[in-house]
């Protein structure tokens, strides 16, 4: 198969979709690899690096998306890319769909296969290609968010950790998957006093097992988010529903009760956010003020340390990238149900069900488009 990584233009985006040892495993296995140049050059790797391995260096993104088979990206295509992409060819990316209508009807349009990294699942719920740039993520709220609460950033002035004499600042996190747990992680070791919720009394038993003692594990309601807003500094939001928008949690008219100065951070952003004020912003400009309330909703976090993240990422997406290029998307779809599962477009037609159910689209049974 032939095999396209492109140069990610989103901004402030610098990672990429195959690394050089990514490349080499593709062409022990008899696939063609082009690559952009200086596609990797953000995350630590020269086109030499590419080019040792046996990756084709293409100077131009439309080089790439016209001789490849499959696409392999990190981010969803943006506008200036729904044009160079065509019909029945295969793109391996987060997609985020349920976020973002133009990008889904965009993709219908193009009658390309959009199999979705998030949306790939194993048999116990576990979302393999998004675990690891949301461990990275979860982590990543934390360390924004103490950033945004110094003054000068207009939050609160609290120095999460605290200081003898000085009580610990107050971290509260909605969502106990991998982005909660992972936040809750680097907050305790920060030595803040951490509140995490979920709505899964299990996953709240397992929580309370593994973390350190300056985490307190709450059952998720309305009225116990109410009360947690008003005196915690930082609240994460790590809510996610596969392939759907995430639900809102916090509303603008809460926003009223927390103390001037806190800081919201809504790792949820791309698929939609758990914060209603919340709206897509980028690492040029990650913030922005609504009611004294400092919000971090930056779609692409894990894109501010790419070296990490593109490593962790390859680690991921490799094995099913080869199940892709050496049996074809249908074959390979056929014979792992947990790939067939990130297949959330087909040749126009919608075949992930929280994507139609969002859009108000037509729904199409997969299994349809995987017959020989």
């Amino acid at each position: 198969m032939i095999i396209g990584v492109p140069k990610e233009i989103k901004n402030n985006e610098s990672r990429v979709a195959l690394t050089p040892a990514g490349v080499l495993e593709m062409k022990k296995s008899g696939h063609t690899v082009y690559v952009q140049s200086t596609a990797g050059l953000g995350s630590g790797f020269n086109d030499s690096d590419y080019k040792k391995q046996g990756a084709k260096i293409l100077k131009t993104i439309k080089e790439v998306y016209s001789k490849a088979e499959m696409i392999m990206k990190v981010k969803e295509p943006i506008k200036s890319e729904y044009k160079l992409i065509q019909k029945d060819q295969l793109v391996f990316t987060y997609f985020h769909f349920a976020s973002y209508k133009p990008l889904t009807t965009a993709m219908i349009k193009s009658k390309a296969v959009c199999l979705a990294y998030e949306t790939v699942e194993l048999p116990d719920r576990t979302l393999p290609l998004l675990i690891p740039m949301s461990e990275v993520a979860g982590r990543m709220a934390i360390q924004q968010g103490a950033k945004y609460l110094e003054k000068p950033a207009k939050g609160r002035g609290v120095l999460l950790g605290g200081v003898p004499g000085v009580e610990p600042g107050k971290v509260l996190i909605l969502g106990g998957g991998v982005v909660g747990t992972q936040a809750a992680k680097m907050a305790a070791g920060l030595g803040a006093s951490v509140t995490i919720m979920d709505i899964s009394l299990p996953r709240l038993r397992t929580l309370n097992d593994i973390l350190p003692a300056n985490v307190t594990t709450m059952f998720s309601n309305t009225l116990n988010i109410e009360k947690a807003i008003r005196h915690h500094d930082l609240i994460v939001g790590a809510v996610l529903i596969p392939g759907a928008k995430a639900p809102n949690l916090i509303t603008r008219k809460m926003l009223k009760d927390m103390k001037a100065g806190t800081v919201l951070v809504d790792v949820a952003v791309d698929q939609g956010g758990c914060i209603e004020t919340c709206k897509p912003t980028t690492h040029e400009k990650p913030t922005f003020i609504i009611d004294d309330i400092v919000h971090y909703c930056v779609a692409n976090m894990p894109g501010a340390v790419p070296y990490t993240s593109t490593i962790a990422l390859t680690n991921a997406t490799l094995p099913y990238a080869l199940q892709l290029a050496n049996k074809g998307w249908k074959k390979a779809c056929q014979d792992d149900a947990s790939l067939r599962k990130g297949l959330n477009i087909i040749n126009g037609k919608v075949v992930y069900k929280g994507v139609a159910d969002t859009f108000k689209m037509k729904y199409h049974e997969v299994d349809g488009f995987l017959a020989d």
